[in-house]
């Protein structure tokens, strides 16, 4: 099942129908279970039970008039006491002891006597495969759940990840090449594979870095760069994304220029001379249909005094032919003195 069909699902389940996922390491099961608690409106209480011992989910006992009784963990009495989410994730990784009080959770949907609240939903979570160490569980248990095994797509890692803010140049590398997202097939004890997690992993390592891919796209990489990538991806796959990253074109629109000039420029000046002239005669035609504002014509003559003289006159001969005369004007008026000193400059070397 998809993420997509994943999520709408068990939000329209009962609210006392118990919820398992199964899939491998990485694909972001656990926030997957977020993403329904937010269409839900509900709070998501997270335990890893392969952490857990048996007293972190039933509480340590305690004696009260004489008699001894288990005083509940926190997270299990705002459970019952209201409307969460419960997820349990690592389920088979967890101690038989542990899996046990999950089970009395699951089917009676209480624990020592202390209920949860009816609209309380609980879900878990199991990673599969045979590289993984887990336990065993008890088929009694698995029959009280509703169970998926979670095939999340590329289409919808590329979703999360451009709402998470995940490095474009990463989203794109992945766009283009899918079957690097997640290794598939047998996997080699110890070797580092990459998975949806580890590249939300990195992109997040290297905006630290000050290494975004997306601001050393279609340039020489730092040396640390390709060592940082194999930790979070594996040797394979680091050199793809590496070589990926130093031979990125760059394409850059009119409204690039126009709209975003204090935020693009970095990258723009880093662009070939000939990419510059193209940009130059998108911001041409961009002015034959629009009339630009003064903070755009600010910007498209800051760009423009970044190119050479010739681009630059020429750039300023084009708007005039454009007939437009309210962005003839503003264009003027920014570069006309530069233009001057190019015109006079050429006349005298002659």
């Amino acid at each position: 099942m998809n993420i997509k069909t994943f999520v709408q699902v068990i939000s329209s389940l009962p609210a006392n129908i118990a919820v398992l996922a199964k899939g491998p390491t990485g694909i972001g099961k656990s926030h997957i279970v977020h993403q329904v608690g937010e269409r839900l409106g509900m709070e998501v209480i997270d335990r890893r039970l392969s952490q857990m011992t048996e007293g972190d989910i039933i509480g340590l006992a305690e004696l009260t008039d004489g008699i001894t009784r288990f005083a509940p963990v926190d997270w299990f009495v705002k459970a019952c006491n209201e409307p969460v989410v419960l997820f349990f994730d690592e389920l088979n990784r967890a101690t038989i002891e542990v899996q046990q009080c999950a089970f009395q959770i699951v089917l009676d949907r209480e624990l020592n006597g202390h209920k949860l609240h009816p609209e309380t939903r609980v879900y878990a979570a199991i990673n599969e495969g045979s590289e993984y160490q887990v336990t065993e569980m008890d088929p009694a248990l698995l029959r009280r759940f509703f169970v998926t095994s979670l095939e999340p797509t590329t289409e919808d890692w590329l979703v999360w990840a451009k709402s998470a803010g995940v490095d474009k140049v990463i989203t794109t590398f992945i766009k283009k090449y899918p079957a690097h997202l997640r290794h598939t097939g047998e996997l080699q004890p110890g070797k580092v594979y990459p998975n949806p997690a580890s590249w939300d992993r990195l992109s997040h390592s290297l905006k630290h870095a000050n290494m975004s891919p997306e601001n050393l796209a279609g340039s020489q990489t730092p040396d640390i760069f390709y060592p940082m990538c194999t930790g979070f991806l594996g040797s394979e796959t680091a050199v793809a994304f590496t070589d990926f990253v130093r031979n990125y074109e760059v394409k850059f629109s009119a409204v690039d220029v126009l709209d975003n000039w204090d935020k693009k420029k970095n990258a723009i000046l880093k662009i070939t001379n000939d990419k510059k002239n193209d940009l130059l005669d998108l911001i041409v035609n961009y002015t034959k249909t629009s009339e630009i504002a003064l903070e755009q014509a600010k910007n498209a003559c800051a760009f423009a005094n970044e190119c050479s003289d010739e681009m630059l006159v020429n750039f300023m001969n084009s708007i005039m032919e454009t007939g437009n005369i309210p962005n003839i004007r503003l264009i003027h008026k920014f570069i006309a003195n530069r233009v001057v000193e190019i015109v006079n400059n050429a006349q005298n070397q002659k």
